[in-house]
């Protein structure tokens, strides 16, 4: 054997022992959600609330995400949830020093009981026949938000000044809405494709009605006090390109302080779901709005 062959199968068996070493690093460092119930009053009912809580090595006080998810479409699936937000990005929160608590709200998973998000949206073919009242919606949604905020003012390992609120889908429009209350401590609001109405098997790229979240998301423009960042793709199947953009004119003209980072199609992949798939289009701007509101500042 060549010594130049000699030396590159060395670096080829030193590269793989990297890799693997760096892999099995990063599987442990990964950390697993502690199930916790949360005891919460929602629309004044007591109600036991199954949330998925990630916190940081320490005591703490530590900055604070409260994340809602989505809606799946069908009842079935939506009992069914068990995941309220991705591993990896409650441990793109974790490396930052951030905690993140997820609840399942009403209806959803675990917590099960009365599913009150429900928007009604009657198709017939690719036609809308319905008439959503996605402000109603909202403010159903949003009360798990607040009420999950009043439990994290009691736990002695928040920073009270340092709390965001982020959401997906409907989780997304929540938070909006719950940006609106005004909560203290909450610096800032992260919507990741939010919205109401969609149906990308029967209507790809086209909701019931946006125009009524246009609506509904131009009076939360006037309510919000607090930055906003709203991240969605070109190719998101539930909403399309345009109506995200109408929803947000009408957001700002609110005179909400927000911006709109539309991302290019996500390839190979409906761009609803760009949180999951799209790290690299939405890490940097993320991470200038955190840097924005100073939630991780000390």
């Amino acid at each position: 054997m060549n010594i130049a062959l000699a030396k590159r199968l060395v670096w080829c068996l030193v590269g793989c022992f990297m890799s693997a070493h760096s892999i099995t690093w990063a599987a442990e460092q990964r950390m697993e959600p502690e199930v916790v119930k949360l005891a919460l009053q929602i629309n004044g009912d007591p109600v036991e609330v199954t949330a998925h809580l990630y916190k940081p090595q320490g005591d703490g006080p530590f900055p604070l995400v409260i994340f809602s998810h989505g809606r799946a479409s069908s009842p079935a699936d939506r009992a069914r949830l068990s995941q309220p937000i991705l591993g990896g990005h409650a441990n793109y929160w974790l490396k930052q020093g951030v905690a993140v608590v997820a609840p399942v709200r009403p209806g959803y998973g675990d917590t099960g009981g009365i599913d009150r998000e429900n928007s009604f949206a009657r198709w017939s073919g690719t036609t809308c026949n319905s008439n959503p009242d996605f402000t109603e919606i909202s403010g159903q949604s949003r009360e798990t938000i607040r009420a999950t905020h009043e439990w994290a003012q009691h736990q002695p390992w928040v920073r009270k000044d340092r709390i965001l609120l982020e959401g997906q889908s409907a989780g997304g429009l929540a938070t909006v809405a719950a940006g609106a209350l005004n909560l203290p401590g909450v610096v800032g609001l992260v919507n990741f494709a939010g919205g109401s109405g969609g149906n990308p098997e029967r209507s790809p790229g086209q909701s019931c009605r946006p125009d009524n979240l246009t609506k509904t998301y131009g009076a939360l423009g006037a309510q919000v006090k607090v930055p906003s960042l709203w991240l969605y793709a070109e190719n998101d199947l539930y909403w399309g390109a345009e109506a995200p953009r109408q929803w947000h004119a009408a957001f700002l003209a609110g005179g909400s302080d927000s911006l709109l980072v539309q991302t290019p199609p996500l390839a190979g992949h409906d761009g609803h779901r760009l949180l999951a798939r799209g790290g690299r289009m939405w890490s940097g701007p993320l991470n200038a709005f955190v840097q924005k509101i100073g939630l991780t500042s000390r």
